[in-house]
């Protein structure tokens, strides 16, 4: 695939989850749209969203639940898009959504191959292909980023380095939609700082389009470790998310 390959495949899905069209987050204009179920919206997505913005850089696409898009409206097209995913101004709309009863919840990079720059990458460690068969063991705390517990089924292909027999790193593939998966990486904290990291998710992403998909990979935009790693290995920022969601929801999160 080539990099514009690779954004048009992103830009679909974009607009299957938040129910618009490809070249609305192209535009000069932002867009408002009404969320909807989507039985190929990516898989831990909670549809119909309240509230989620997202932008490529151009402008922002909101997907959103009708009562709301008097407040989103205003707040969109009041501030410049770079300063809308961020305080002090993310505080104005986080204020007017409490108000029905939901807050500001997820807020993520999201990041895509840059084939100019993807390749194999040197590792000190034997690295190997897994299967989803190969995971059933490794549902555990130390590899919870590579893998999902709740998701069993969408792990479907993964990277492993190994120091002889013992598994010091992971890479894993989750199955979020039929046309991308997403990358998750672990690796034990002793081992961390020699670039295992990086190997395993330019190798994953690699045997991801071998497979057929386009890798993708998501981190917090304060998690400078993940975002070091997305860029070493190939990984270039693409997209941001914010989506807001019921205080509850919200509140149970932070006493988890």
């Amino acid at each position: 695939m080539t990099n514009q390959e690779i954004l048009q495949c992103a830009l679909k899905q974009s607009a299957i989850d938040l129910h618009c069209e490809p070249e609305d987050f192209l535009a000069a204009e932002n867009k408002i749209v009404i969320s909807q179920i989507n039985e190929n919206a990516r898989r831990y997505l909670t549809l119909p969203f309240a509230c989620n913005l997202v932008s490529y850089g151009n402008n922002v696409v909101a997907s959103i639940d009708d009562k709301l898009r008097d407040i989103v409206s205003g707040y969109i097209n009041k501030y410049p898009v770079e300063h809308l995913f961020e305080t002090p101004n993310m505080q104005v709309i986080n204020t007017a959504l409490m108000e029905h009863g939901l807050q500001v919840c997820f807020m993520a990079e999201y990041f895509l191959p840059d084939m100019n720059v993807l390749q194999e990458l040197s590792c000190d460690y034997a690295m190997r292909i897994l299967e989803q068969k190969d995971f059933e063991t490794l549902y555990l705390p130390e590899w919870s980023n590579a893998l999902s517990e709740e998701r069993k089924t969408l792990d479907v292909l993964g990277v492993g380095a190994y120091e002889g027999d013992r598994l010091i790193g992971l890479a894993g593939c989750s199955a979020d939609c039929e046309t991308m998966w997403q990358i998750g990486i672990d690796v034990l904290p002793q081992y961390r700082r020699q670039g295992i990291a990086a190997a395993l998710t330019a190798r994953l992403a690699l045997e991801t389009f071998a497979h057929g998909k386009m890798p993708f990979y998501c981190a917090a935009w304060s998690n400078i470790k993940s975002v070091r790693n997305a860029i070493r290995a190939g990984f270039r920022p693409a997209w941001v998310e914010m989506t807001a969601r019921e205080i509850g929801f919200v509140e149970k999160m932070n006493h988890t």
